[in-house]
């Protein structure tokens, strides 16, 4: 249920997601049995590591109250799921971040987005394409949102200054990532926004950009790649997209450029073919349309949920959920596994499935990665 909170939950949910193994849909879990942040404080058993087990460990009250005042001090704003101003789009994701760091102007999350993302190394033909593109489309009322990596988002990032442009940081929203985008960051700061879910103060981290590109991705009606490598995390972005029902387009380029070959691949896939900002307003939905409300007329209603209610509610079953405890953890390994994947192999309903899976975490039997994926902790 959308609703205010006070300090006291705020400060709960964001020493909630800063403990060691709880992720994104474990945090929602404790949230959908407890009710509330500040009960499922008390569901995080107490315990240390053993046997190889990465057992939950809750964050220190005094560092998440470190850090939000931090944040506040610097003038920064938290967010979190289940409050009425989380942008709608974000929240229909599997994984929605459940705390958001904000600098700028958080009413651009209301206005239609597209992300455009591509090559770091992007060549000049590139570059001017995003901010071709980029102009075009925020003269017709439409976001940029992108990543602030060098090449084809800082292109897009500064063609889009004048109207309305969302980065979004794979390290703290006070983390400025390439160094040599600073006065872009304090260009997006002042007028546009800019977006993460770590710590303040975090640098950015290998395994933080695939966990930012679906963030990108989510703020938006469709992702543009304009340039990218047969293996990129540009194409994460794009896989990220179709799997949130998010329109996939890309740019066509020359065979012989390998910076092209992803973007021409993805055009085999079938993306939407982009050789102006033309190929996308055709497909975006009016200024007066919901993009969610369209979205639904060509995915699966049930992407839709209170956000604070798990898709697949927590249901804790005595008889017969330690034998389904046992069978999900033998089918765990050390290679992620995703919670649909083993809902499929365990032949059972997906909500005991959830809640059996939050039980291995919490037992420090299991472990949750990023993007819904789980894997054995070890030790039973």
């Amino acid at each position: 249920m959308l609703c205010k909170i006070d300090d006291t939950e705020r400060m709960a949910r964001l020493r909630l997601i800063r403990s060691a193994g709880i992720g994104p849909l474990t945090y929602r879990q404790l949230l959908a049995r407890a009710g509330s942040a500040v009960a499922a404080l008390d569901l995080v058993p107490a315990g240390a590591p053993s046997a190889g087990r990465r057992v939950v460990r809750l964050a220190n009250e005094d560092d998440a109250e470190r850090e939000y005042a931090a944040g506040r001090d610097a003038g920064f704003v938290l967010l979190t799921l289940g409050e009425p101003d989380y942008p709608e789009s974000l929240a229909a994701i599997a994984d929605p971040p459940p705390v958001l760091w904000l600098h700028g102007a958080s009413r651009l999350f209301y206005e239609r987005s597209v992300a455009i993302v591509g090559a770091r190394n992007a060549s000049v033909a590139g570059r001017r394409m995003a901010a071709s593109l980029a102009e075009e489309l925020g003269d017709e009322g439409v976001v940029i949102t992108s990543g602030l990596a060098r090449g084809i988002d800082g292109a897009a990032h500064s063609a889009a200054l004048n109207t309305g442009t969302i980065a979004v940081l794979a390290g703290g929203v006070d983390w400025i990532y390439p160094p040599e985008h600073e006065a872009l960051y304090r260009s997006i700061a002042e007028r546009g926004l800019v977006v993460s879910e770590q710590p303040i103060g975090m640098a950015p981290r290998a395994k933080h950009f695939p966990k930012r590109n679906r963030i990108v991705s989510g703020l938006s009606c469709g992702v543009v790649v304009v340039e990218a490598a047969e293996r990129s995390g540009t194409l994460i972005t794009a896989r990220l997209a179709a799997e949130q029902g998010r329109d996939v387009y890309a740019v066509p380029g020359s065979p012989l450029d390998p910076r092209s070959a992803g973007t021409n691949k993805l055009l085999q896939a079938g993306a939407h073919i982009v050789t102006s900002a033309d190929d996308v307003l055709r497909e975006l939905p009016s200024p007066s349309q919901n993009f969610l409300a369209e979205r639904l007329q060509r995915f699966d209603p049930s992407t839709i949920n209170d956000p604070l209610d798990d898709p697949d509610p927590v249901v804790f079953d005595e008889q017969g959920s330690d034998g389904l405890r046992d069978r999900l953890h033998d089918l765990l390994g050390i290679t992620p596994i995703h919670r649909d994947e083993l809902t499929q192999a365990a032949e059972a309903p997906a909500s005991h499935v959830a809640a059996a899976l939050t039980e291995l975490v919490l037992t420090g039997d299991a472990h949750e990665e990023s993007g819904g994926t789980y894997v054995r902790s070890g030790g039973r």
